[in-house]
């Protein structure tokens, strides 16, 4: 049964900008919203009568109308490699998965922006469960919230943040959440908020061209595309969005987003599927795309999940088209796989929602292109 609507205001919902807007609009000053961002994410305190620098008759109003509000946790699970995974829950009742993954002293979050994905790609769990909604502003920045509380409860030094980095790359796909998505991140780089530098958070999409546009005009955070082909035959078969926005007019959008910022590059991901999109022709087409973009390549083992229609490439395979990419002069990288004990890899989200669009009861086998 669906948890009652709180009829209070979510402050987690607003960037600093907004929030001053909230202020003024309650006859309050907008310095407030950097006040009460100090204290909601640096130092956790969601009870405002404990917000010491706002006036008593501020505070009680605070109290009455507004609240922090997070996720809960229906499930956390760690990984025999240290990767962590909170299986969150909404008012809803639906639940969204959030990934912390510790390397070195990095620590990446990979936060969802979507109750499942309205999308379809074929090598994905999480587009195999079908989509019910879009995330608010205030779920998206609750999972770097609670997982932030939550890992610094588990170290000795409560003061060191050990979220260095986050990724969007959890369920969902961002930029069919462009009015949520960005006011989120506004929060994560706000020195107010998270204080995340611009370089440590990467939105991840499977190509909304006229959003990657969009985005160019509000933000620089790091951009990294989900492109998994190289042709658009195959690439309409397995990201179906490609069908509307192909190859060409994604690499120009790409080309466009960093072109002021000579030094930036874009991140292409590419999962290895065995004998559909790994053959040495692949690297080769490859490598013509990419000649006029500045980027690196991420190659991601493909991670298996019930009913798939796929298999990960062989090493040697992977290693051979890791070679061609870098003969070219492209910077690639093999994606190291994490948490694949407690399904966290990369395409094993699902969460657990309604799945409004039923793909998830229709969903067939479906022939794989391997030419």
């Amino acid at each position: 049964m669906a948890t009652a609507q709180s009829s209070k205001i979510n402050l987690l919902n607003f960037d600093q900008k907004q929030l001053g807007n909230y202020f003024k609009s309650i006859g309050q000053q907008s310095f407030r919203a950097s006040q009460v961002m100090k204290w909601i994410y640096h130092f956790g305190i969601e009870d405002f009568a404990q917000m010491s620098n706002l006036s008593k008759s501020l505070r009680e109003y605070l109290l009455e109308h507004c609240e922090i509000k997070v996720p809960k946790v229906a499930i956390d699970r760690l990984s025999s490699d240290g990767t962590r995974k909170f299986l969150l829950r909404l008012d809803c009742d639906n639940c969204i998965e959030t990934v912390f993954i510790p390397e070195g002293e990095r620590g990446t979050l990979c936060i969802s922006s979507q109750i499942g994905c309205a999308l379809n790609c074929t090598f994905c769990s999480t587009a195999q469960q079908g989509f019910n909604r879009n995330l608010t502003v205030g779920e998206i920045v609750g999972q770097v919230y609670l997982a932030d509380k939550l890992l610094r409860a588990d170290q000795e030094d409560k003061e060191h943040r050990p979220i260095t980095n986050v990724v969007l790359m959890g369920m969902g796909e961002p930029l069919l959440n462009f009015d949520n998505v960005v006011p989120a991140m506004n929060v994560m780089l706000d020195d107010f908020g998270f204080g995340i530098s611009k370089y440590r958070l990467t939105l991840s999409t499977s190509g909304v061209v006229p959003n990657i546009n969009k985005l160019a005009e509000v933000s620089d955070v790091a951009l990294a595309i989900s492109l998994h082909a190289t042709n658009d035959e195959l690439r309409t078969e397995i990201v179906p969005i490609n069908k509307k926005y192909p190859i060409k007019m994604l690499i120009e959008a790409c080309e466009n987003y960093f072109k002021d910022q000579p030094r930036r590059h874009v991140t292409i991901e590419y999962v290895m599927l065995k004998d559909v999109n790994d053959q040495p022709k692949h690297a080769k087409q490859l490598v013509k795309i990419l000649q006029n973009l500045k980027s690196k390549v991420n190659l991601i083992p493909f991670n298996p999940f019930p009913n798939t229609l796929y298999e990960c490439s062989d090493w040697e395979t992977i290693k051979q088209f890791q070679s061609t990419l870098k003969a070219a002069g492209i910077q690639t990288m093999v994606r190291k796989t994490r948490g694949q004990d407690i399904d966290a890899a990369c395409g094993q989200l699902a969460g657990e929602f309604f799945d409004r669009t039923k793909r998830s009861q229709k969903l067939q086998a479906i022939p794989i292109t391997r030419e």
